[in-house]
């Protein structure tokens, strides 16, 4: 099948190149020139697990193809794909132009009939505008082929998109009640990924467009439910963790997204509980529990330096803090709206020196952390792991990547002033951490 998809980023990216890998020619467009001409020699702007490896070896094959615009197809796709960024707006609503413009871009495009499938994460309800744009510039040229507009979300994990995209619980796809060509395009497309029909379900475009938001919401608030539970078992002398384990062995509940931690981040929950909280009120309708959602994340990313506060002192010009991770989970290098930037914008307000590492996200850190985070040596971004801990009074551990599962205690005690642990994802145990003599400091441990 003849494939293009608009969009170089993260997900426009993973599905170009799974899309090629299963015998597609597929064709990958951005506006950034830079990026394309990047793409082209097989380099890759983002760190995702096999994605480097996938896109070079399809442009290898010459099933992948990275161009600047549609206009320079030579064959007419069967379907494109919408994978554009959709961020926040001022107001925290989801915003569309990138979207739209796409939509502007395929109508003055269109040779023949087209499936058109949105895979952007965008507003309930926009498709009927994406279709408009699409039409009326078809208008503008009196063209009256047919086209069929199509709702497609992803449900990728970073760290883990590649396999999901491969294997995925489900295939959600929305469209209108009498678009039969577009449903035999689709399932011819999905079929051989699933194998399963019963696991591809189909629906109307809003249905698919919610169901989008609705699942992200879910495991928003089951992340901020148990964040919740973790500071009550704190005040209250409960480890967490025995009572994580009890509830996830619970069918009905399960142990997925119930991990106490220092917040969630990303760019899916945080923005995506948001849109969702503005596309809620503008029905005059009150997400009490959304809501309380986001305000306990916020909260829960504020705690480790609230930890580190209480036991130092407002006052932290003297005190040097080792930070192990600053992506906003592993197998990522992606920063946006990690927990580390709440905890290291709190602690060099507090004038805290810190040395930070990051098996990954360490040059995309230099690169877009604020320039006055750097004044007068207070935050040193470190290549080696153990660097970050050099005469440190207190390791902060931040992200849960595999090589600090088991860290060598020993050199950290020869390497650091003083011996304690602020655990933001619970990795440690803390009898072990008795046994080694380090001083920990857990999430409702």
């Amino acid at each position: 099948m003849n494939i293009a998809v608009i969009g170089a980023g993260y997900v426009g990216l993973v599905t170009a190149g799974c899309f090629a890998e299963l015998g597609n020619h597929v064709v990958c467009i951005d506006t950034d020139s830079n990026k394309i001409n990047d793409l082209k020699k097989g380099m890759v702007p983002i760190f995702e697990p096999g994605l480097a490896t996938l896109i070079q070896s399809n442009l290898l094959n010459g099933r992948l193809q990275f161009m600047h615009s549609l206009v320079a197809l030579k064959v007419h796709p069967q379907i494109i794909f919408i994978a554009v960024g959709t961020p926040s707006d001022i107001e925290g609503s989801a915003d569309t132009q990138y979207v739209l413009q796409a939509a502007k871009n395929i109508g003055e495009y269109l040779q023949q009939y087209c499936v058109i499938v949105d895979k952007s994460t965008v507003p309930v309800g926009l498709s009927q505008q994406l279709t408009a744009v699409i039409q009326a510039e078809l208008n503008k040229r009196q063209q009256t082929f047919c086209f069929d507009t199509v709702s497609n979300p992803e449900f990728l994990r970073q760290g883990a998109a590649i396999d999901d995209f491969m294997r995925p619980d489900r295939i959600i796809i929305g469209m209108g009640l009498n678009s039969i060509i577009a449903k035999e395009r689709m399932l011819e497309l999905y079929l051989p990924i699933v194998r399963h029909p019963e696991k591809i379900y189909f629906m109307s475009i809003k249905d698919a467009e919610m169901t989008k938001y609705a699942a992200n919401a879910i495991l928003a608030t089951k992340i901020s439910f148990m964040n919740e539970i973790a500071v009550l078992c704190e005040q209250m002398g409960v480890d967490v963790e025995n009572v994580r384990m009890g509830i996830g062995s619970d069918s009905r509940i399960g142990n997925a997204f119930i991990y106490p931690g220092c917040g969630y981040g990303g760019s899916c929950f945080p923005k995506d509980v948001q849109a969702l909280i503005k596309m809620a009120e503008t029905y005059d309708f009150d997400p009490l529990i959304l809501r309380a959602v986001q305000k306990r994340n916020q909260l829960q990313k504020q705690f480790l330096a609230e930890k580190i506060i209480d036991l130092f002192g407002h006052d932290l010009s003297n005190i040097t803090i080792g930070v192990w991770g600053l992506a906003f989970k592993p197998e990522t290098d992606d920063l946006r709206e990690a927990s580390s930037l709440v905890l290291l914008e709190n602690l060099l307000a507090h004038k805290a020196h810190i040395q930070a590492y990051d098996p990954v996200a360490i040059q995309k850190a230099r690169q877009s952390f604020p320039p006055s985070w750097f004044n007068a040596d207070r935050l040193q971004l470190v290549d080696q792991q153990y660097d970050a801990l050099q005469n440190a009074d207190a390791l902060v551990l931040v992200t849960e990547w595999k090589p600090f599962c088991y860290p060598d205690f020993k050199r950290m005690k020869t390497l650091m002033r003083r011996h304690i642990i602020f655990d933001g994802r619970n990795q440690y145990d803390p009898l072990q951490m008795k046994k080694v003599k380090f001083k920990y400091y857990g999430i409702g441990r």
